[in-house]
């Protein structure tokens, strides 16, 4: 890859990781209920996750799910299902300051997993290697793509981490972490609805031309 390339690549890395989404919600919120050193699993995890995903669809994997009738359908529904569960456990979140509860952060292992049903990373991680990995050339510019993603990617969503951390004192309230809790829920609701809305209407509009007749 030649310099502006490179260039041009780290600018994409950055807008896509640093722009709010479903990962940066919960970073948000993690951050600011378990603090900065216990979501440091999860900020890896993400970065983890998402360095693995350009690897194995850089690789062959979107050839591959291209040709199986329903896979965009079917990670869409799993997408929004999932997400809708973990909107739930944000709102429902505590804080491990509370008595008797058993809250505990995202680990590295889950978020990474989490990546997998992230509409917003399937869409950073397509773009990006198909904007900037050649063709003839997938087994270099494919780790390229890869290492800056980590690079770039891990300072941005830290920087939600640590924000939703330096929070922490004006939450001490246990009134006023529930009503942030449930507006990073909402939130995250939000950031998976563009997705759904335009997958009910490419399921509808193959069914259009036969109501014109």
């Amino acid at each position: 890859m030649s310099p502006e390339v490179l260039l041009a690549l780290a600018s994409f890395c950055l807008v896509s990781s640093i722009t709010p989404g479903p990962n940066n919600m919960m970073l948000l919120s993690s951050g600011a209920t378990f603090g900065l050193r216990r979501t440091v699993p999860h900020m890896l995890g993400v970065s983890g996750g998402c360095v693995a995903m350009v690897f194995v669809l850089g690789w062959g994997l979107v050839a591959f799910a291209t040709r199986i009738p329903g896979f965009w359908t079917a990670l869409h529904l799993a997408s929004a299902g999932y997400l809708l569960w973990l909107a739930w456990r944000i709102a429902r979140s505590t804080g491990p300051h509370v008595a008797g509860t058993r809250e505990y952060p995202l680990g590295l292992i889950g978020a990474a997993g989490f990546q997998w049903v992230n509409p917003k990373a399937w869409a950073m991680v397509l773009g990006a290697v198909a904007s900037f990995a050649r063709p003839d050339h997938l087994l270099t510019d494919v780790p390229m793509v890869a290492l800056a993603l980590g690079v770039v990617g891990l300072p941005c969503i830290a920087l939600w981490a640590g924000a939703g951390s330096a929070l922490r004192d004006w939450l001490s309230r246990a009134e006023v972490l529930r009503a942030f809790n449930w507006g990073m829920a909402a939130l995250l609701v939000v950031s998976i609805l563009p997705g759904l809305w335009n997958e009910a209407q490419g399921l509808v509009a193959p069914a259009s031309p036969h109501h014109q007749n």
